[in-house]
């Protein structure tokens, strides 16, 4: 836990000295630069109260405003929210948005670590941290995003094979979302979340699996049966050696039988007779 803390504290000084690299003073854009700035602002007092609605701009709630003065950021990085002022002429501004934003990965055909080929897709959850390296960083932070997810996803499952893939789902997604996370650092963006929705296997192989499936459990159940035929045989022995050393038991399974028999109502029955109730008939 405490190397977590102090890598996410590493992450976020890297960050800001970043942002402060990027964020250069209103001096820096010379001369020139300050007597363009200084003839808008006399414009703007020239054509006032016209010219206050060019100067006041507002963002929502969820938005950052990234402002460019003569081509630089300013200093104090993103704006927002509310309303803050622009000088016309010389400042333009870019709206980010901060709130958490949801895209499918395409499913992409991947090759395993067992040679076999899945089709497998995802979703990504992220958001914008830093709205100034998201604006000077990359062109465009979504579709960078999306690509390289497609691409980490083919990446992580490369390293896997198709046992891990079906039953690890959680731990590749938890790759996954790292690997982002520190690849789109310098992007200023956060990946939150990432989940695999569907793993698809070739026809050929989800036969293959049920075939497998059912023999296994055929040897299941004929092991199963083995035992339980084991089981009923010991329990006959036993039950033998009961009776051998009680004759009288064995005739009170006779009549057992007996009883069971007449129960079923059938027309003729046909049964032994125990050979000591014959003795006296064979001596006459």
């Amino acid at each position: 836990m405490a190397g977590d803390n102090e890598e996410t504290a590493l992450k976020e000084a890297r960050r800001r000295e970043r942002q402060v690299t990027l964020e250069n003073a209103d001096s820096d854009i010379g001369f020139c630069g300050w007597l363009l700035v200084g003839l808008s602002l006399l414009l703007v007092l020239f054509t006032l109260p016209l010219s206050i609605w060019m100067c006041i701009k507002i963002v929502k709630e969820y938005e950052r405003a990234i402002i460019f003065r003569l081509g630089r950021i300013l200093r104090g990085g993103a704006k927002g929210p509310g309303l803050f002022f622009i000088v016309p002429c010389t400042d333009s501004f870019i709206n980010v948005d901060m709130r958490t934003i949801t895209f499918d990965i395409p499913p992409q055909e991947v090759l395993t670590k067992d040679s076999v080929t899945v089709s497998v897709d995802g979703v990504v959850y992220y958001r914008v941290q830093n709205a100034t390296l998201a604006v000077a960083n990359i062109t465009n932070a979504d579709a960078a995003t999306r690509l390289l997810a497609q691409t980490t996803l083919r990446n992580v499952l490369g390293t896997k094979n198709l046992a891990e893939i079906l039953s690890d789902r959680e731990e590749i997604a938890h790759s996954m979302q790292s690997s982002l996370d520190d690849a789109t650092d310098d992007w200023g963006i956060k990946v939150e979340r990432v989940e695999i929705k569907d793993v698809k296997l070739p026809l050929q192989l989800q036969r293959a699996m049920a075939a497998e499936a059912e023999a296994s459990r055929e040897a299941r159940a004929k092991v199963i049966a083995a035992e339980g035929e084991m089981n009923a045989s010991r329990a006959l022995k036993e039950a033998s050696l009961v009776i051998a050393e009680s004759p009288s038991a064995l005739q009170l399974r006779y009549l057992q039988t007996l009883n069971t028999i007449a129960a079923e109502k059938n027309s003729t029955i046909i049964f032994p007779l125990p050979l000591e109730m014959m003795q006296g008939f064979i001596k006459h």
